[in-house]
């Protein structure tokens, strides 16, 4: 058995056993990729206020208006996405969590989101966990996404020609053909037009469920040096004689935060859940940007700098893995990238459906009758 026959029937039988799954994780990439730009058009009214030009009101206060709307309820984060937008307490409760949007000048109550309701937020789950438990769901999908980037490469094995005049031909869609030839084409030429773009975001997106994928970015691009853990750990709380004043130090925090980065648009601090841990704070250069991020970490009862992580100090493998979302939705590029992987992954989810209908064709493909055997014979 000659290697392409290897690689083509690990390419069929793989594909046949993954590709629902496949389907299913590319077409909701696809309705996730430009949720932001619908939310903020169906929801301009929870999404957007006025920039009156005052200073945010403090953490603490957003914090203390969104848990009087919310029965026994706690929260950790208060998130600022930019002055002309709402800002976001996430809050939880034995209920569930919930989200509350703020004007973060008035702290008037906005909205309250029920993740569990939202439309986007179950096609996320779905997209993440096929809305199965996340620790049985993350990991279907992490297998069939390690499997799609084999097809990726496996495909490309089979569709490259033996000599290289043929290449100009395999690049092009015969339409005149029949039916199941432009099928096979498409299948063929499609899935090598998209295959870097789609093997980057499914292995962005495997950061999200293996840990060992993202040390492995976090290390190749740092040529094998550094320690993520030691870069990326919280420091250790003295809670000697604690008399935790969290409120204060934690506007304390923000407040530093954003005189440091004045130009930025999107902040967060975090709230403390033990006396271990650190107020910490993180600021973004860009609105609904989750990348190029600077991090900090103060004391809970005096707000004192304990750790400062600015992003130009960062190594490049740690750079990669905090872009890795951005990345992985083309958020990176704005909306240009948004649209690159859009299509991308439309066509990634036509794939599997046209791979079936390349096998099921073949399966089932007529013999030729004894009469056309005998006149072909002669």
């Amino acid at each position: 058995m000659t290697f392409k026959k290897i690689i083509r029937d690990l390419h069929k039988w793989l594909g046949l056993t993954s590709g629902l799954i496949v389907f299913i994780v590319s077409i909701t990439g696809c309705l996730f990729c430009f949720h932001d730009e619908i939310k903020d058009i169906t929801r301009k009214e929870i999404r957007f206020v006025e920039n009156t030009g005052k200073p945010y009101l403090p953490p603490s206060v957003l914090r203390e208006k969104a848990l009087k709307v919310i029965p026994n309820g706690k929260s950790g984060l208060v998130f600022y996405v930019s002055p002309n937008r709402s800002a976001v307490v996430y809050t939880y409760n034995d209920k569930g969590n919930f989200y509350v949007f703020l004007n973060p000048y008035t702290g008037k109550i906005l909205f309250i989101e029920d993740p569990t309701t939202d439309f986007f937020i179950i096609v996320e789950y779905i997209h993440l966990y096929l809305l199965l438990p996340d620790y049985i769901g993350k990991h279907i999908v992490g297998v069939s996404t390690l499997i799609f980037i084999f097809m990726m490469i496996s495909g490309i094995i089979q569709w490259w020609p033996k000599k290289r005049s043929d290449l100009k031909k395999r690049l092009a869609v015969k339409w005149s053909a029949k039916w199941r030839r432009v099928n096979y084409d498409w299948h063929n030429i499609s899935g090598f037009y998209i295959a870097i773009v789609a093997t980057i975001i499914a292995i962005t997106g495997l950061t999200f469920t293996y840990d060992w994928v993202g040390e492995g970015l976090y290390y190749s691009f740092n040529l094998g040096q550094g320690d993520k853990t030691k870069e990326t750990q919280h420091p250790v709380i003295d809670t000697t004689a604690f008399a935790a004043n969290k409120v204060t130090a934690a506007d304390k925090a923000f407040l530093f935060t954003q005189k440091k980065h004045p130009k930025h648009e999107m902040f967060y601090a975090v709230f403390p859940e033990h006396k271990k841990d650190p107020v910490e704070t993180g600021a973004y250069p860009y609105a609904l940007r989750f990348d190029h991020q600077s991090n900090y970490h103060f004391h809970p009862e005096t707000g004192k700098l304990l750790t400062a992580e600015p992003y130009e100090h960062k190594t490049l493998g740690l750079k990669v893995n905090e872009m890795s979302y951005g990345i992985h939705t083309g958020q990176i590029l704005d909306l240009p990238g948004k649209i690159i992987a859009f299509i991308a992954s439309l066509i990634a989810a036509a794939l599997p459906v046209t791979g079936f209908v390349i096998w099921y064709g073949r399966r089932n493909k007529k013999k030729p009758s004894q009469k056309t055997l005998k006149v072909k014979a002669k």
